[in-house]
């Protein structure tokens, strides 16, 4: 219910309204899960934006992942992120301690549910695409069979870009490619992944910010 109400009568007015959304491509949004979404990171809209762009029927099967290191840090910044964003806690340092730090999203996956991914990990210089992390392409691997969404996001870099608090309205570009598989090679995923996102920034032909 707090979900429903704070995506309600907060998030989607911020989206549609005070930024706006040209989402092309809306076709291949996946309507159903077990299904992983990948996009670019700039800003902490990026999660606000996508979360919208599916069906409010589908929200309560949504499930970002984040840092756990980040957001657990404040209490009340903890009771957001599990309660109404449903995130999943990613343990940086999982691995070093002999667990598996990608328990809780094959888990989602298991369940039917869509995650929501960011392979740079952190959030980038507005409108500048980092390295992909391989952590999407060893989820792949365990679920060959789950369609992986490539989302390129445009704009949200210079409407709350890292490091600001204060939100400008800026015009936002989505663009939405057609789904990837696990390829059978990381290499060649990761490479993959990687084209199809650099195809989706090419598409707009946005020149470059200062």
């Amino acid at each position: 219910m707090l979900q429903q109400l704070f995506f309600l009568t907060i998030v989607r007015p911020l989206v549609l309204i005070v930024l706006g959304l040209n989402v092309r491509h809306r076709d291949l949004i996946p309507v159903k899960g077990p299904a992983i979404i990948v996009s670019n990171h700039n800003s902490h809209l990026d999660t606000l934006v996508l979360m919208t762009l599916l069906p409010r029927r589908l929200l309560r099967a949504l499930r970002p992942v984040a840092a756990k290191d980040y957001f657990l840090r404040d209490r009340l910044l903890a009771w957001f992120a599990l309660t109404i964003m449903h995130i999943i806690p990613l343990e940086r340092q999982a691995v070093e301690r002999g667990q598996d730090p990608l328990a809780s999203c094959s888990e989602a996956l298991r369940n039917g549910e869509l995650l929501i991914l960011f392979p740079e990990g952190s959030r980038g210089n507005p409108e500048q695409m980092g390295t992909f992390k391989t952590g999407i392409a060893h989820l792949a691997k365990r679920h060959p069979d789950v369609p992986i969404t490539p989302v390129f996001l445009h704009g949200l870099g210079k409407a709350l870009p890292k490091g600001e608090a204060l939100l400008v309205p800026f015009f936002c570009d989505v663009f939405v490619g057609e789904p990837v598989r696990w390829t059978g090679d990381r290499q060649s995923f990761m490479t993959t992944l990687e084209t199809a996102l650099n195809t989706l920034a090419a598409e707009g032909s946005f020149p470059a910010w200062d």
